[in-house]
């Protein structure tokens, strides 16, 4: 495959995707939404009593709610979207 195939190629998924996110953002139009509210595992803990840490990593893990890591190894930081975590839990 020569590089002005792949380019094609890649030009032709940006502008699918570009299409994508211009749909998704058409249909799930918010009014002025606020920030979205991130959680430590141990915050989470705090809101949702009777939950251990060990089970909120577990959950994050699975990919049963939204989260994001910072930075790496030990001193990253797992943080929880509030949100996804209440609606996991029904709350």
């Amino acid at each position: 495959m020569s590089n002005k195939e792949k380019e094609t190629i890649v030009n032709e998924i940006m502008d699918l995707l570009i299409k994508l996110t211009d749909n998704e953002k058409s249909e799930n139009v918010k009014t002025e939404s606020s920030p979205t509210e991130m959680l430590t595992i141990k915050e989470c803990t705090k809101e949702v009593q009777g939950v251990s840490e060990h089970s909120i990593r577990q959950i994050v893990a699975k990919g049963k709610v939204k989260s994001v890591r910072t930075g790496e190894g030990k001193n990253g930081k797992i943080l929880v979207n509030k949100a996804d975590l209440m609606a996991y839990f029904g709350a």
